[in-house]
């Protein structure tokens, strides 16, 4: 962003997008500290611009109102209003912004509410640059096709819905350069593991390369066979340290390459 200005009542930071066909990104979160490193991350991505920043729910509304962004990065833990309940009165004033939530908030109940309302996708906070980048690429494309979509036929229409919904459950091959004897190497460390498991615990139990480690268990985590936690030290970027989803055992192997 070259620079900033207030919206006036919005209480929200604002600028111009660099190009017409910038996905405009408004971040709201209570936090400033906070909003700033996802500001600083969304500019990071292609295609993607922050056109606004707001603190609270209200300031939101009336962002949104004022800037139209394409998306909104919606805390829900705010002040004045619970995010979930900004996402009804975006609609009820007629904004069709897509709303992503990202939030600490882990209840079950939480997590369906934000499914009912259409919320494009969910990110657990702490996260780094990585796990938003890959959100928002995957947001992008989705919202892509759905825009160059010409609808004739049924098979059209299923194509949307399709694209439209949460990534497809399917098993996925192993990404070239990887083997199944070695993935299920750190499969296995992960299951066994008391707690999380870092690439470097990893790469000790399974007597591979800390990298290699690391690019299994992001593989996992990809694939929705690992969560990640950041853990933060005296000093250095956080440690990124992965707990197996017992729920989802061998998702990530070919059947051929499983005993």
């Amino acid at each position: 962003m070259k620079g900033t200005s207030g919206t006036g009542g919005a209480g929200a930071t604002t600028g111009a997008r660099a190009a017409t066909d910038a996905i405009g990104v408004l971040v709201v979160d209570d936090d400033f500290m906070v909003a700033r490193v996802h500001r600083a991350f969304v500019e990071r991505v292609e295609h993607f611009r922050v056109v606004g920043v707001a603190g609270t729910g209200e300031q939101a509304l009336a962002a949104v109102d004022e800037l139209r962004p394409d998306l909104v990065l919606l805390d829900l833990y705010l002040p004045d209003l619970f995010g979930l309940d900004v996402i009804p009165r975006l609609r009820a004033a007629g904004h069709d912004c897509d709303v992503m939530v990202i939030s600490a908030a882990r209840e079950a109940d939480t997590v369906r509410g934000a499914v009912r309302h259409g919320v494009v996708d969910y990110l657990l906070k702490p996260f780094d640059f990585e796990d938003l980048r890959v959100r928002l690429e995957r947001y992008a494309g989705r919202r892509g096709r759905l825009l160059g979509t010409v609808v004739r036929s049924q098979a059209d229409v299923d194509r949307v819905l399709a694209g439209a919904a949460a990534p497809a459950a399917a098993v996925p091959a192993l990404p070239k350069g990887m083997s199944a004897e070695t993935a299920e190497l750190v499969e296995r460390a992960l299951r066994e593991a008391d707690g999380t498991l870092s690439a470097s615990e990893c790469a000790a139990l399974t007597g591979i390369s800390r990298v290699s480690a690391r690019r299994y268990l992001e593989y996992f985590h990809t694939v929705g066979s690992a969560d990640v936690s950041l853990r933060y030290g005296v000093a250095g970027r956080p440690e990124r340290r992965y707990r197996f989803r017992g729920a989802v055992t061998g998702v990530a192997l070919p059947r051929a390459a499983r005993p």
